[in-house]
C-alpha cells in the first residue's frame, strides 16, 4: 500500500487512477478545483481518500495543501502532476489571456507542486514523482502549438529534475499518454476561428476533431493500470509512453529529428574548427 497525492483529480484520468487505486487498496490524497465531484469517493473510502481544494495557479495555496497532506499522512509515497487542460487554435488565434492561462496552469502549476513536494521527499529519503506529459510532449499536431509549448516545457523541466534528485532517492517519470477516451477533449479551451486558416492543417485538425473522425484508441484502464504499475520499476523510468498512437507518433518524430541532425553533421562540426 502506498500513499499519492494526485492534482487535477475530479475527472478524465486523474479521477479514473483515483478510483484504481482505491479499489487496490492504496491511500490517495486527491486534489481539485471543484471537490465536490468526489464526493461519492470520500463516502465510499472515507479513511484511504484525503480530499483538498486545489488551484495550480496559486502557489501559496500548492504550498498549504502539500504541507497539511505529508502532516496529516506523515508519508507520501507518490506525487502525480495531472492536473492540465489544452489550448485548442492556432497560434495566432488565442489571446493573450488563454496563452498566460495555459502556461500558468500546465507548466507552473506542474513546476510548484514538484518544488511544494521536494523538501518533503527529501526528509523522508524516498519517492516518487510522476509528471503527467502527452505524445505531445515529443512530438506535434497542428492547433495545438500552446498545449505543446507547455508540455515540451515540463518535459524539459523533468528531465533535468531526475537528473538533481536522483541521488535523494527520489524517482521522475514523464507519463506520454496518447489519445484517449476522456473528458480531455471536452474540457480543450478554444479561440475565435480565423478564415485565414481554414484551409490549413490547423483547419484540417479542427474538421476532423470536429467531426469525430479523430482515432482515438487508447484504453483508459490499461493506461492507469501501467501508470500504478510505474512506481514499482527502479530505477523509475524516464519517459513511459502509452497507447500504439503515442509510441508510433513520437518514434517517427524522434527519428525525423535525428536523421535531420545527423544531415548537418559537418557543419556542426566544422563550426568548432580554428580558421
Amino acid at each position: 500500500m502506498k500513499t499519492w497525492f494526485i492534482t487535477g483529480t475530479s475527472a478524465g484520468l486523474g479521477r479514473i487512477l483515483t478510483e484504481k487505486l482505491l479499489e487496490q487498496g492504496h491511500r490517495v490524497v486527491a486534489t481539485a478545483r471543484k471537490v465536490g465531484k468526489l464526493d461519492d469517493l470520500k463516502q465510499k473510502y472515507p479513511y484511504s481518500l484525503w480530499v483538498a481544494k486545489l488551484d495550480v495557479t496559486d502557489s501559496a495555496q500548492i504550498k498549504e495543501v502539500m504541507k497539511k497532506a505529508f502532516d496529516d499522512l506523515s508519508q507520501i509515497d507518490v506525487i502525480v502532476n495531472n492536473a492540465g487542460y489544452a489550448l485548442f487554435c492556432a497560434a495566432e488565434e488565442a489571446s493573450d489571456e488563454q496563452i498566460r492561462q495555459q502556461i500558468d496552469t500546465n507548466v507552473i502549476g506542474s513546476i510548484q507542486v514538484i518544488r511544494a513536494a521536494l523538501p518533503h521527499l527529501r526528509e523522508q529519503g524516498s519517492g516518487r514523482i510522476l509528471q503527467l506529459s502527452s505524445a505531445g510532449g515529443q512530438t506535434t499536431y497542428p492547433n495545438f502549438s500552446f498545449y505543446h509549448t507547455t508540455k515540451w516545457a515540463v518535459e524539459g523541466f523533468c528531465d533535468t529534475l531526475a537528473k538533481e534528485v536522483a541521488p535523494l532517492n527520489i524517482g521522475v517519470t514523464i507519463v506520454e499518454p496518447g489519445a484517449h477516451k476522456t473528458s480531455f477533449a471536452a474540457g480543450m479551451v478554444t479561440a475565435p476561428v480565423m478564415e485565414a486558416y481554414d484551409k490549413t492543417p490547423a483547419g484540417d485538425v479542427r474538421r476532423a476533431i470536429a467531426a469525430g473522425s479523430f482515432p482515438i484508441k487508447g484504453n483508459v484502464n490499461k493506461t492507469v493500470q501501467a501508470i500504478i504499475d510505474s512506481v514499482e520499476v527502479s530505477p523509475a523510468p524516464l519517459r513511459l509512453a502509452l497507447g500504439g498512437d503515442a509510441y508510433r507518433d513520437v518514434r517517427a518524430a524522434l527519428v525525423s529529428r535525428l536523421e535531420a541532425l545527423d544531415n548537418q553533421r559537418e557543419i556542426a562540426l566544422a563550426s568548432e574548427m580554428e580558421d
